[in-house]
């Protein structure tokens, strides 16, 4: 996964600490994950901790596949060498193992479901305290403990008291010696999704780290500039090639009579030369205002201008108002490659990955049939 383990965010961060609703964010995502794991009859998931939760591209945790085990043939439990295990094995599995100096004691349990919740109720733990305890101390360290005591200092008072005594609650209910007074993985979930208190905001907001942005597939053949930008959704890059290309695509789309040159006319191309300044600038929303005059007025109509104001929306990260004008754009000058490949942009900013790679596809075609006589750029 790119973006790392919880282990990494929580124990060894560097910029930001995880925020207390990004924590129980994970924690009811690993539940969940044990919950649908359980629904499909593989319930036992070996040495869960801090290391086994990832995040993906966007941020959200996910459950590592390493963990989940098949199970043995009374399908309710696997035998495996654990480096911990919970207190119902000590009873009576306990042996002494010289394997490395790393490891003295190695223990002969069995997973089980119930297991299984113990070691999420050290999750928890480490997800109140921000250390990493080891699940051989878990019971010590919710044994009388004040709630308070055991917070990560690092939120620096940032949480809501009550929600983390209902997770140490339920970090105490998973870490009970008896297996059958444990909870199961359902009710995990229904006492931890009522805590979700961001639910609107995105993960990768409140881990600290860039949005994700996956453009469309690259057509098979090759690429102008343009279309190369656009494959790699490189607005910057984009931004170049327009400014650079100017109104070149333009030609033939407008021809005005004498009579049409009134003071109106000049007032809408004074209003497309501020827009042109302000793009030439990176001033965007300044260029949407001037673009939109030019438009408004009705005299002229200008793909250019459309495919320009397209561009500075998706800069503005107003991506439905960017694909509208590409469209327009489109209709201006059915065959302009350059309308095509806004509208790709457009969508794979809006997520339509097939819809993006088609129209990239068309663009890409477009261009060819340019290079071979016909009309586009």
């Amino acid at each position: 996964m790119p973006n790392d383990t919880l282990a990494k965010h929580l124990f060894h961060w560097e910029n930001q600490t995880i925020e207390w609703a990004m924590r129980l964010r994970v924690a009811l995502y690993i539940a969940e994950a044990l919950d649908y794991c359980s629904s499909e009859g593989r319930p036992l998931y070996h040495d869960l901790n801090a290391y086994r939760v990832l995040f993906d591209e966007n941020g959200d945790p996910r459950l590592s596949c390493f963990g989940l085990m098949k199970n043995s043939r009374d399908g309710k439990s696997y035998s495996t060498n654990l480096a911990y295990t919970p207190p119902e094995y000590l009873r009576n599995e306990l042996f002494l193992a010289r394997m490395i100096e790393l490891i003295n004691i190695c223990v002969l349990g069995r997973v089980t479901p119930e297991s299984v919740i113990f070691s999420f109720g050290t999750v928890l733990l480490d997800l109140l305290s921000g250390k990493h305890i080891p699940p051989s101390h878990a019971l010590d360290m919710i044994r009388g403990k004040n709630i308070l005591l055991l917070m990560d200092s690092h939120l620096e008072g940032h949480f809501s008291s009550e929600e983390a005594t209902v997770v140490f609650d339920l970090a105490s209910q998973c870490l009970q010696y008896e297996p059958r007074e444990r909870p199961n993985t359902k009710d995990l979930v229904t006492t931890l999704a009522p805590l979700q208190n961001k639910p609107d905001v995105p993960s990768y907001v409140m881990l600290g780290i860039p949005k994700h942005e996956e453009g469309p597939p690259t057509p098979q053949q090759p690429l102008s500039p343009m279309g190369d930008a656009c494959s790699r959704m490189d607005l910057t890059a984009i931004h170049q090639i327009l400014v650079m290309t100017h109104y070149k695509d333009d030609e033939g789309t407008n021809e005005l009579s004498f009579q049409e040159w009134t003071q109106q006319m000049r007032d809408m191309l004074e209003a497309r030369k501020r827009g042109d300044v302000a793009f030439r600038d990176k001033e965007f929303k300044t260029a949407v205002d001037c673009y939109s005059q030019f438009i408004d007025v009705g005299t002229m109509v200008s793909p250019t201008v459309y495919a320009r104001r397209s561009l500075c929306y998706l800069l503005c990260d107003q991506p439905d108002a960017a694909l509208r004008d590409a469209m327009q754009a489109q209709c201006v000058y059915p065959d302009w490659s350059t309308a095509f490949y806004m509208q790709a942009v457009a969508l794979a900013k809006l997520d339509m990955q097939k819809d993006a790679a088609d129209m990239l596809n068309e663009a890409a075609a477009l261009e060819e049939k340019r290079q071979r006589g016909g009309r586009g750029s």
